[in-house]
């Protein structure tokens, strides 16, 4: 019995060495260009023991991909609390995001859109976010930070859109992403800001 609580430890902590070091490798060369192999050598284990913890690369990548999101999450909830306004949420994601852009080959949100079941998680993710956008834009309004007479679900599509066909054009081929990001999200972000969301805003980016 000891041996098998042994067993499914190591187990258990190997499947997220494998986790963290895939990730690692798919953000800093793009998910084609890593192999099974390249995970396996990188963990200093056989090619074997990789398959018998995970059948193929995209499970991997689904879920380190939701790891990431997990641990993201995690870390603005440690950072800035549960009693944030929405300015503070939104401008930290931005700033967690600018530093992720630093760090992330653009080549992997580009392949990104290269694996059904990944796409498909994404979609499920957003359907089940979109209420949650939709509340949270609505406590922007009541804490007189964006306007009341917006249409959010419709600027919710339309972020959407624009950021599924910034990715289909590949602009990162022609612009830093950094740079993609913050006119998209601020443009958009400033449009629909009260007067005392433009001065949060404008604080933010002096």
């Amino acid at each position: 019995m000891q041996e098998i609580k042994v067993l499914s430890a190591y187990r258990k902590s190997l499947r997220e060495r494998i986790l963290d070091t895939a990730i690692c490798l798919f953000t800093e060369r793009g998910i084609r260009a890593v192999k099974m192999d390249d995970i396996a050598h990188a963990l200093s284990i056989s090619k074997r023991t990789l398959y018998e913890i995970y059948d193929n690369k995209e499970q991997v990548l689904l879920e380190g991909v939701n790891r990431l999101r997990e641990a993201h999450q995690r870390q603005m909830e440690a950072d800035i609390g549960r009693d944030a306004n929405v300015m503070d949420i939104v401008l930290y994601i931005y700033r967690l995001k600018i530093e992720e852009f630093h760090r992330v080959n653009p080549l992997f949100y580009s392949d990104l859109g290269r694996y059904p079941k990944l796409l498909e998680s994404f979609r499920s993710e957003k359907e089940r976010t979109r209420q949650q956008f939709l509340d949270f834009m609505q406590q922007g309004v009541s804490e007189g930070y964006f306007r009341s007479d917006i249409n959010f679900e419709l600027v919710g599509k339309l972020f959407e859109v624009q950021s599924d066909y910034m990715m289909k054009l590949e602009l990162y081929r022609s612009y830093p992403i950094e740079e993609l990001f913050r006119n998209m999200l601020m443009v958009s972000l400033r449009g629909i800001c009260t007067k005392k969301g433009v001065e949060k805003l404008d604080t933010f980016l002096a």
